[in-house]
């Protein structure tokens, strides 16, 4: 399900130029206020689909609690929960997920479960 909604709402890989963006398309990014002397740095901007977003939160808690078997991208996501706190992890994991499926997407490539997320990519 979560592949099927990407795809739709991605359309054409070509769009971006580089995978990272995918996932400040879909609103995974840290919302950022700045004047003057403020800066603060809060959630997620929430822009683009949401069902997209929701779709890949749940792939990302689906990953991290659910999965028996450890990959590098899981052990990555339990590092980043075990720093920042699991909310976190989840949409990190969600905005690496993005861009793993627009790398292997454009690429052609096939995802290995006991490799590195880059490697794997590409």
């Amino acid at each position: 399900m979560v592949s099927l909604t990407y795809r739709a709402a991605v359309d054409d890989p070509g769009r971006f130029a580089k995978s990272k963006s995918v996932g400040a398309f879909f609103g995974l990014t840290p919302k950022r206020y700045q004047s003057g002397e403020a800066d603060v740095t809060g959630g997620i901007t929430r822009v683009g689909d949401a069902s997209v977003r929701t779709a890949l939160h749940d792939a990302a808690n689906a990953l991290l609690t659910r999965a028996t078997r450890f990959s590098t991208l899981k052990r990555w996501a339990v590092d980043v929960a075990k720093r920042r706190g699991m909310r976190r992890a989840k949409v990190a994991l969600a905005r690496k997920l993005a861009t793993v499926l627009h790398r292997i997407w454009a690429d052609g490539t096939e995802f290995r479960w006991g490799q590195d997320p880059a490697a794997a990519a590409a």
